[in-house]
C-alpha cells in the first residue's frame, strides 16, 4: 500500500488547560514564554491541575501535519518516539483514531508533554518537557513506508537534536535513492538561526518542498517577502512563505517561476497554535492529489483558518461539502 504523507517528528502530548495570570506566577513560569522543564517538574505541574478541565491532543508540528492530511482524506504515516507510560499509550491510540498509521517507537521513559496554559486575556503559556521524543533512531524507522509514500514531511526541531537528526537524515537519503519528495518545515526562526549553515546545507541537498513564515523566512534569507521567496525557491522545486492573516506566497523553480499569491480568509482568531501545521497538511494533502499550487495553497489556507476559530493545534472534524468547494473551485 503507498501513502500519500509520511512524517518523522517529535511526539509530544498536548495538554491544554485554562487558567488565572497567579497560577503562572505560582510555578515560576513567566506569562507568554516556553520554559523547558525535567520529567519531575512536568509530573508536579499535571498534578496541580488534577481538578481543572484539560484537553489533550496527540501533538507536535510534524505529527500535526500528518494528522491534517489524515482528516482531509489522505493517507498518512507518522513515525515518532514516545515512552512506556500512559501518556504514550494515549498518544499512539489518538493518531490510530484518526485514521494515520503509526510507527511509533517506545523505550523506557517520559512521554514528551506539552502544557499550554491559556489565560483570560487567551495569550498561551508553555511548560515542555521533550522526554523521549527527541531519541527515534534511524534503526527504528520503517524504510519501506518511506520508499512507499510520496512525500516525507520533516521539521527543523529534528533537526536539531543530535539522535533524531541522524534518524531523519538517514530517511531522507533512502527518500532521495526511492525518488519520493522531501518537505522541510523551517519550523523556529531562533533555530533556523542558530544552525543557518548546518539548516542551508541540508535544504540544499535535501528538500524539494519549503515551509517558512515571515520571520523563519528571513532567518534563513536575510531578506522579506518576496524576496524570501524568491531565494528559497533558488535551492527547492517548491518555496512556500506563509503570511499569517495575509495568506502566503507559492513559487515553484521548475515553472518559469511564477508567483502565486494565496489571499487569507477572514476569520475570529482565537488560537494561532498549530496554524502553520494545518497550512502545511491542505497544502501536501493537494500536491500528493495532483492539484495545482494555487490550490493546495487555498486548501491550505482554509485549514489553517478554521484551525484558528477554535482552541487547539488540529481541526478535529471537517466539513467535506466545504472542502470540496474549495478543491473544485
Amino acid at each position: 500500500m503507498g501513502y500519500d504523507v509520511i512524517g518523522i517528528g517529535n511526539a509530544l502530548m498536548d495538554i491544554l488547560v485554562s487558567v488565572e495570570d497567579d497560577k503562572l506566577s505560582k510555578m515560576n513560569i513567566k506569562k507568554g514564554t516556553m520554559k523547558l522543564v525535567d520529567a519531575k517538574e512536568i509530573d508536579e505541574i499535571e498534578k496541580s491541575l488534577d481538578k481543572r478541565e484539560v484537553k489533550t491532543a496527540a501533538g507536535g508540528s510534524v505529527a500535526n501535519t500528518v494528522y491534517g492530511v489524515s482528516a482531509l482524506g489522505g493517507s498518512a504515516v507518522f513515525a515518532g518516539k514516545v515512552g512506556n507510560d500512559e501518556h504514550g499509550l494515549a498518544y499512539e491510540q489518538k493518531m490510530i483514531e484518526a485514521g494515520v498509521k503509526s510507527r511509533i517507537a517506545r523505550k523506557e521513559g517520559s512521554t514528551g508533554r506539552v502544557v499550554t496554559f491559556i489565560t483570560p486575556d487567551t495569550e498561551r503559556t508553555f511548560a515542555t518537557h521533550l522526554g523521549v521524543a527527541c531519541e527515534l533512531e534511524k534503526d527504528e524507522l520503517f524504510i519501506e513506508d518511506i520508499r512507499n509514500s510520496k512525500v516525507l514531511h520533516v521539521g527543523g526541531y529534528e533537526l536539531e537534536s543530535p539522535v533524531m537528526k541522524k534518524a531523519v537524515l538517514h530517511a531522507m537519503d533512502a527518500a532521495k535513492a526511492a525518488g519520493v519528495k522531501i518537505s522541510i518545515d523551517l519550523a523556529d526562526p531562533g533555530l533556523v538561526g542558530r544552525n543557518l549553515n548546518e539548516m542551508t546545507y541540508i535544504v540544499k541537498r535535501y528538500a524539494d518542498i519549503v515551509f517558512a513564515n515571515e520571520e523563519e523566512a528571513k532567518a534563513f534569507t536575510g531578506k522579506t517577502g518576496k524576496e524570501a521567496l524568491h531565494r528559497i525557491a533558488e535551492v527547492c522545486e517548491i518555496a512556500v512563505v506563509k503570511l499569517g492573516a495575509r495568506g502566503s506566497l507559492i513559487k515553484e523553480s521548475k515553472e518559469g517561476g511564477r508567483v502565486f499569491e494565496i489571499p487569507g480568509l477572514k476569520v475570529n482568531a482565537v488560537d494561532t497554535t498549530g496554524a502553520g501545521d494545518s497550512y502545511a497538511a491542505g497544502f501536501l494533502y493537494g500536491l500528493t492529489h495532483g492539484m495545482s499550487l494555487d490550490r493546495c495553497g487555498k486548501i491550505g489556507s482554509w485549514i489553517a483558518s478554521k484551525v484558528v476559530s477554535q482552541i487547539g493545534a488540529r481541526l478535529e472534524k471537517i466539513d467535506r461539502k466545504e472542502i470540496e468547494k474549495i478543491i473544485n473551485k
